[in-house]
């Protein structure tokens, strides 16, 4: 039997770190705040200790607790998996599963003779962080595809066919070329890479894996004056207060779906609840043609305007919502 706990009251987390500890990064934090507030996948770009591992550490300490049901579901899969003991018999915070780039893409994704859960079910209600995405093989990388997109693994067996749950944050993050200095401007390093292996570099990471994450954000280096900048930013439970007021609009608007966020809206519902104003509309037609956005990208880019209405406390969403939304996906110049 379950222990008498009080449900929906544990911080997640991972160890003790707050928001309030990363200095300057204003438009990364606000990223990663929309990401949390709406379930959107993530990919930081940025030069080699800009801050990536350190913000996405942190993310989990603003999503909003589990419910019973996740709870449950979670303590179910890290049960299966063996890695339950004694002391740890009920999961009652967000996983982050940070699994090296040399992971095999049964391990990332499940497998085995008698399938096994794989990192991506062990991540499941929460969040999984793949730092210097490139450096993963290719193949494994392209495993994600099936989960990120329907929220579910399945491996087929000669016995049988096993489906795992996977609704997963995916937070990735990478340096802009293999030196990592490639379009910093940074004052002392300079990019020693040629074009060509810039671009093998980039091409790990396919077209159709990149449009199903949400938010792609560069990391600039921090400046000397915001290392030293004694001003104290927003805590994580400040930030998190937000994203649990725009989780309930949603957990309202999709009651008795099975969705849980705007991430995971299909046509139906992006339809039903995604209203825009008239320059809404406007804007994003402009820019779809200006830089060719594939249909899904388009989905994508209203499902994080969604969140931001959301964030808001707006019905609607308006063309200030949009333009954040499209500075949010195409900031990253690949």
């Amino acid at each position: 039997p379950l222990p008498k706990i009080q449900f929906g009251t544990e911080t997640a987390g991972c160890g003790d770190v707050d928001f309030a500890e990363v200095r300057g990064q204003q438009v990364v934090k606000r990223a990663l705040e929309i990401a949390a507030a709406g379930g959107h996948n993530v990919l930081m770009v940025g030069a080699p200790g800009s801050g990536k591992t350190m913000l996405a550490r942190r993310l989990p300490t603003i999503l909003p607790p589990m419910t019973e049901d996740e709870i449950l579901e979670v303590t179910k899969i890290y049960s299966i998996a063996g890695l339950l003991n004694g002391k740890k018999q009920i999961v009652l915070e967000r996983p982050f599963r940070s699994p090296h780039h040399t992971v095999s893409a049964s391990a990332l994704i499940g497998g085995g003779s008698i399938p096994r859960p794989g990192e991506v079910t062990l991540a499941h209600n929460g969040v999984l962080f793949l730092d210097e995405l490139p450096e993963f093989s290719r193949a494994t990388l392209e495993v994600l595809r099936q989960p990120l997109e329907d929220g579910v693994v399945t491996i087929s067996r000669v016995q049988a066919s096993m489906s795992f749950p996977a609704n997963i944050i995916l937070i990735s993050a990478q340096n802009p070329c293999p030196c990592g200095w490639n379009g910093t401007r940074d004052k002392v390093h300079e990019c020693t890479c040629k074009l060509h292996e810039i671009e093998r570099y980039n091409r790990k990471i396919s077209g159709p894996l990149l449009d199903r994450i949400d938010i792609q954000v560069s990391v600039p280096r921090l400046e000397y004056e915001d290392l030293k900048d004694k001003a104290v930013g927003e805590s994580s439970a400040q930030i998190r207060s937000r994203v649990v007021k725009a989780r309930d609009i949603q957990r309202k608007r999709f009651e008795g779906s099975g969705v849980h966020c705007n991430a995971q809206m299909n046509k139906k519902q992006l339809n039903e609840f995604c209203k825009m104003q008239p320059q809404a509309e406007a804007m994003l037609g402009k820019y779809f043609t200006a830089l060719g956005l594939s249909a899904r990208t388009h989905d994508r880019i209203i499902k994080v305007a969604r969140t931001i209405a959301d964030l808001a406390g707006s019905e609607e969403i308006s063309a200030a919502h949009i333009a954040e939304a499209i500075q949010l996906r195409t900031s990253v110049q690949r």
